[in-house]
């Protein structure tokens, strides 16, 4: 699947290479699964990541797909505090979700169920803040009024929900369900597991990355 240049950051490829590749390899993960912490730190904060960008930046372009589950309400959050990241600091994109990743427990259900939507994007934003995004800007475009529109709506989202409409629109096309699902080629690759090795994941790509 096509991937519009303003969710660039989302992107691992070698910046030494044109960002095109004769293989795609798709991770939805989202950000308050375990099990999509999981895959994501062996890919993205181990030797594998090295591996990757290295051994087939010319051949392999990795894309980190946010994939909302919405019966856990704090997904859709921490997923537009991803979106803003992405319009403020694209380069950054990665740094957050890992460090994120690493605080997800926070953002369960039963740390949130206490808190207002806004606190939760306050807690974000300093997340976002951390890795050098300006945590000001960011809870800006997180923040929701609890005053009408001009025109009178009560359900005007934030500055980021266009953008993540776009996203939902993208995923509900593969019809992706579970996380962490994986799609190489436009192909879900069912083999491919939450609790794989980095030497697991070197096997597989030998063989798949011509």
């Amino acid at each position: 699947m096509a991937l519009p240049p303003k969710f660039a950051g989302q992107k691992l490829v070698s910046s030494a290479i044109q960002p095109a590749a004769v293989h795609t390899l798709e991770l939805y993960l989202d950000y308050v699964c375990p099990f999509s912490a999981k895959m994501f730190k062996t890919v993205y904060t181990t030797p594998l990541r090295d591996i990757i960008l290295n051994k087939y930046g010319t051949k392999l372009v990795t894309i980190f797909r946010q994939q909302i589950q919405p019966w856990h309400p704090s997904s859709t959050l921490t997923h537009e505090a991803g979106v803003a990241v992405l319009k403020l600091a694209p380069n950054k994109f990665l740094d957050f979700s890992t460090a994120l990743f690493n605080d997800q427990a926070s953002f369960f259900d039963a740390n949130v169920v206490h808190e207002s939507r806004n606190q939760t994007y306050k807690r974000l934003a300093k997340i976002a803040g951390s890795v050098g995004v300006d945590e000001n800007q960011v809870y800006d475009m997180l923040e929701i009024s609890d005053k009408p529109a001009e025109d009178g709506s009560l359900n005007t989202g934030n500055k980021v929900t266009n953008d993540l409409k776009v996203l939902v629109k993208m995923h509900r096309l593969v019809g992706v369900h579970v996380t962490p699902t994986v799609v190489f080629d436009g192909v879900i690759a069912g083999d491919i597991s939450s609790s794989w090795t980095v030497d697991q994941w070197e096997e597989w790509l030998a063989k798949n990355v011509a």
